[in-house]
């Protein structure tokens, strides 16, 4: 099971691994630091990776943004465009075509081709280089033979080292086979697994050079300038060669923190122009303290309640809709979180096309005498528990939901924390009781199927509740098989319309950016993936 998606954290959208790396990300010492002549200072923590087949967390893959052009991005409505790419063309959503602009060059001076993608590709497909983020490129035909487990987990040899789906048509233009049809394959393609590596990056083909990621090579609009200094800084500068949009700020420093009260401090005085996650602790007074300067967006994530539906106290639906409207959702969102997230009923994130308000129905508003009602009738468990892991800063929110059903269901509610995430993962997936188990997610790109295949398919890569419905399965498989963006969203809409009867989960919340900036800079953006956007920031000067 893949579990790399999975977010740790419940109010700091750090990483969309884990989280572990980033729960506390905050500056080794860069209290009071100014950046060089005059660069623009961002906080990120310490990256986990910086090649693009290997980095799934925020803070590596926004300084991967500087660095590389994706070949598609994601317009106001989150639909995917052309950026690196000319085209992204299919007749059936099986084969697909992908041709280049031309013009492209890495910051080493070689030209960007198409051996640069399916290079990149194949080495992050190939099992033995235990790339995280290897699953990405499963859907092209081939990658079987490429891994070390089967679909049964039992250790294999790969009989393959490139993927057979991957065919060169020339310099510039490159097509890509799918084992089975899938609509939003160009909507994956912004994800930053699919960026390019240039001839210098290995050593020898499929081999790449054990010291690349200290100062990666890219094709984007900025350059390293110099190494990455672990646990300081990332610096980079604009190349001039870039045939994109123009950055309007020539240097960027990526400073490193291990505290985010610090880099909020430092962002107070000025000695930070960016801090893309504001504290919990300092919620309630950055609109003072920031004035116009702390601001908020949308993001993807979704944190919920997940049952262990293979137990028998938690496999009738009307046990998991009643306890879903025994909690008041707003009143936990409003006093734990200051109205940095908002409440949550639907199975997939706002941010997303396709997206529907309520789609849990009755399940999801909040109706304490109806859900004791529902909940005596069907044989509630008299105790409930519910597993979080202690590292992501849960044990408020749990505390409060578990108080609620108290009240609000009779019943004896305890928070139980397990160290760490990978902890309570390893329980769950030894179907070790843990009750209820508070899970999140962080989409890889904007697609309804991106929230509902892996969470809910039967044997989906994170799947831990032993859901499993066929009917669903099949909708989601066809929309995936769609002929059209619409024709997709209906099925994947039919297929959400499932889970509100069976409630596998309980959605509880979907999170937002809170971000704050100094006064040294303007026209700040944080994306949906926590990202700031370099393209768009400014000096005030």
């Amino acid at each position: 099971m893949q579990v790399r998606r999975l977010a740790a954290w419940t109010a700091l959208p750090l990483a969309a691994v884990l989280g572990l790396a980033a729960c506390g990300s905050g500056g080794s010492g860069g209290s009071g630091g100014s950046t060089p002549n005059g660069a623009v200072s961002i906080e990120i923590a310490e990256p986990q990776h910086l090649v693009p087949t290997n980095t799934s967390e925020t803070s590596g893959s926004q300084v991967l943004a500087a660095l590389f052009s994706p070949l598609v991005d994601y317009d106001a409505k989150n639909k995917p465009y052309e950026v690196a790419a000319q085209s992204v063309t299919t007749t059936d959503n099986k084969v697909w075509t992908i041709k280049l602009k031309p013009g492209y060059t890495f910051h080493n001076g070689e030209k960007v081709t198409s051996d640069n993608y399916l290079n990149a590709w194949n080495y992050g497909a190939y099992g033995p280089n235990g790339q995280g983020n290897s699953y990405f490129f499963e859907k092209i035909a081939g990658y079987d033979a490429m891994q070390t487990t089967d679909s049964k987990g039992k250790t294999v040899t790969p009989t393959a080292k490139t993927l057979s789906g991957l065919k060169k048509v020339d310099d510039l233009t490159f097509s890509v086979t799918l084992s089975q049809p899938y609509i939003d394959f160009k909507t994956m393609l912004g994800y930053t697994a699919f960026y390019p590596l240039p001839q210098a990056a290995f050593s020898a083909p499929g081999v790449l050079k054990a010291d690349y990621e200290n100062a990666p090579i890219g094709q984007g609009p900025f350059k390293m300038k110099g190494s990455w200094q672990h646990d300081s800084k990332v610096e980079v500068v604009k190349y001039d060669a870039f045939p994109g949009q123009k950055p309007k700020v020539n240097d960027v420093e990526f400073r490193i923190y291990q505290q985010l009260t610090a880099a909020y401090a430092d962002v107070l005085a000025d000695n930070l122009d960016v801090l893309p996650t504001v504290p919990t602790e300092n919620l309630s007074t950055a609109p003072t303290d920031l004035g116009d300067r702390y601001q908020t967006s949308p993001m993807s994530s979704f944190q919920f309640l997940a049952f262990p539906t293979f137990q028998k106290e938690y496999s009738n639906p009307d046990v998991r809709r009643a306890i879903s409207m025994a909690i008041d959702r707003d009143e936990i969102t409003k006093s734990i979180f200051k109205g940095s997230q908002t409440s949550a009923r639907s199975f997939v994130s706002p941010v997303v096309p396709g997206y529907r308000d309520n789609t849990a129905g009755d399940a999801g508003k909040f109706d304490p005498a109806k859900a004791k009602q529902l909940y005596t009738a069907a044989g509630g468990p008299s105790k409930i528990t519910i597993s979080y892991n202690g590292d992501g800063g849960h044990k408020d929110w749990v505390d409060a939901t578990c108080n609620q059903l108290k009240a609000n269901l009779g019943v004896d509610c305890v928070g139980s924390a397990e160290p760490k995430f990978a902890d309570l993962l390893t329980k769950v997936e030894k179907k070790q009781p843990v009750g209820l188990f508070r899970m999140g997610w962080v989409m890889d790109y904007p697609s309804m199927e991106d929230y509902l295949g892996p969470l809910y398919s039967t044997g989906g890569s994170s799947n831990y509740y032993g859901y499993s419905n066929p009917q669903f399965d099949k909708l989601v498989k066809e929309g995936s098989a769609a002929p059209s963006q619409a024709a997709a969203i209906k099925k994947y809409q039919q297929a959400e319309d499932i889970l509100a009867k069976d409630m596998p989960v309980v959605p509880l919340r979907f999170g937002q950016n809170t971000y704050g900036y100094s006064t040294k800079v303007k026209n700040v953006e944080v994306d949906l993936f926590s990202r700031v956007n370099l393209l768009k920031i400014e000096s005030a000067s």
